[in-house]
């Protein structure tokens, strides 16, 4: 997927921050050299390419309170489908993959009180019929993508 100069500027800046004000789009697109209508239609255009899966912000829900924990359980092949769904229903579960391995599926669970981490993780195994392992965040990594113009 060739990206031109102005996709990697954007990708480059804007893994930075982002403007706090009443017109965010229209402010970055400014320091970009850009108007906003041009960074709204690139960053759409990233997304379909599946050149960015998201974009939006990364909170430290912990200090909010929260918690956010990554999770593993191992899914029967005859059972994989509905035990993903039997997860997934779950509104504390932010994303899952399946991975080539005895654990073969990974899911984040994130929750607004940290106190309620036993209850939940043991809400979802009940209804997937699995046990679930939490591996919880030891220390946090902030990694970014620079990409040579």
């Amino acid at each position: 997927m060739p990206l031109d100069d102005t996709d990697r500027l954007i990708i480059n800046r804007l893994q930075d921050g982002f403007p706090l004000v009443s017109r965010p789009y229209a402010a970055a697109a400014a320091a970009l050299g850009l108007d906003e209508d041009t960074l709204l239609a690139r960053l759409d255009a990233l997304l379909a390419r599946g050149v960015l899966t998201r974009f939006g912000p990364l909170f430290q829900i912990e200090r909010a309170g929260g918690r956010f924990v990554l999770c593993a359980c191992h899914a029967p092949a005859e059972r994989f489908d509905a035990i993903v769904d039997a997860i997934n229903a779950f509104p504390e579960v932010a994303h899952n993959y399946a991975r080539e391995h005895h654990l073969n599926l990974w899911f984040v669970v994130a929750i607004e009180f940290a106190g309620t981490l036993d209850d939940t993780l043991a809400r979802i195994a009940a209804a997937a019929g699995v046990p679930v392992l939490p591996f919880p965040k030891q220390r946090e990594f902030i990694v970014h993508l620079r990409l040579e113009a």
